[in-house]
């Protein structure tokens, strides 16, 4: 078994709670609140950095913009195969390999759930490692969701997910049952 040490103590998790609650507060604001000088919180919070306790993240709050966001729970022969099919696709939030029957959860989001119905029957269930997939549309969260975004979407000539088929000869496609695929331009939405 891995040990590993964490040397944090009380005043370092006060401060993580404080970056936490207002990612937006100033050392001085903390030092205060916490009982300690700015300079003793700003070498608290280089040590935490440098030890990947605190990492600074930019995103968005997926739901506030209208999208939907999905739940994939996918039972795989390969899977680091089916995550990495999805790393650079627009409509990717995030995956995990999970314990359990099911062993990778796939989080995706999108402006309609139909999209994301195509991604799942289209792009995951036909795949030959996928053995089973559930697919879920998450109805709300306890904390706000905050996740990068691709906002600025790269073209490139195929489909980042590995699928052979382009939208525009795909029947959920022109029947407006997906909105495409924005990496390569074939994409009729309004948020990428």
């Amino acid at each position: 078994m891995i040990e590993r040490e964490f040397r944090i103590d009380q005043k370092d998790r006060e401060i993580i709670t404080h970056i936490i609650e207002n990612p937006e507060i100033s050392q001085h604001k903390i030092a205060e609140k916490i009982g300690l000088t700015q300079p003793s919180v700003a070498m608290r919070l280089k040590k935490l950095k440098k030890m990947g306790a605190i990492e600074k993240q930019c995103g968005i709050a997926p739901t506030k913009l209208g999208l939907h966001i999905a739940k994939v729970e996918v039972v795989t022969t390969d899977t680091e195969e089916l995550i990495n099919r999805f790393i650079d696709c627009p409509y990717f939030l995030n995956g995990f390999i999970t314990s359990g029957k099911k062993n990778v959860c796939l989080l995706f989001a999108g402006e309609e759930i139909p999209t994301l119905e195509a991604i799942v029957n289209g792009h995951i269930r036909p795949l030959e490692e996928v053995v089973s997939v559930e697919f879920n549309i998450i109805i709300s969260t306890v904390k706000e969701l905050i996740t990068p975004i691709k906002m600025h979407i790269k073209r490139v000539k195929k489909q980042p997910c590995g699928i052979k088929t382009e939208c525009k000869d795909c029947s959920l496609y022109k029947n407006d049952r997906c909105l495409g695929c924005p990496a390569i331009g074939q994409y009729k939405g309004n948020f990428w």
